[in-house]
């Protein structure tokens, strides 16, 4: 049952890298529909993190892995509150953004961290998707 658990982890956070890699270069592109689907796949991983998290305290994972799984949760959530809920614009607010980006980093390394422990060759493939994520960034903040 934990390799199930496991394996949806980690499928998840490449999905979770893959689908903010297509926000920021769709975005960059000036195609808001497409935006709102890549976006809307983001908070949809809400339903396999919280699988994954009920799987793990079921099965007595370490803190860490429930700790890390968490702050995932806390992130998609955050998201679904600030960007779909209250629809401000708090990446426009530094007060609001800097939060923002460290719980988006702390949850992105939290992927990175329980993917390597639960199975380092497909951790190597989040690890992978990260670095797609972080080009695609790259590629969103130069100027056209």
């Amino acid at each position: 049952m934990t390799k199930l658990i496991d394996n949806i982890f980690i499928y998840s956070s490449v999905v979770f890298n893959i689908s903010v890699s297509g926000v920021y270069v769709v975005t960059k592109l000036g195609d808001m529909t497409l935006t709102q689907v890549f976006g809307g796949i983001v908070i949809f991983l809400i339903v396999p993190f919280t699988v994954t998290l009920l799987g793990y305290v079921r099965a007595k994972e370490k803190k860490k892995t429930l700790i890390s799984n968490g702050i995932i949760l806390f992130y998609l959530f955050l998201e679904l509150l600030l960007d779909y809920i209250l629809r401000i614009p708090f990446r426009e607010i530094l007060a609001l953004h800097v939060p923002y980006i460290v719980v988006f980093y702390a949850a992105l390394f939290s992927m990175i961290g329980v993917s390597l422990e639960k199975n380092k060759r497909l951790g190597y493939l989040v690890i992978v998707t990260f670095f797609i994520l972080i080009a695609c960034l790259i590629y969103n903040l130069f100027p056209s």
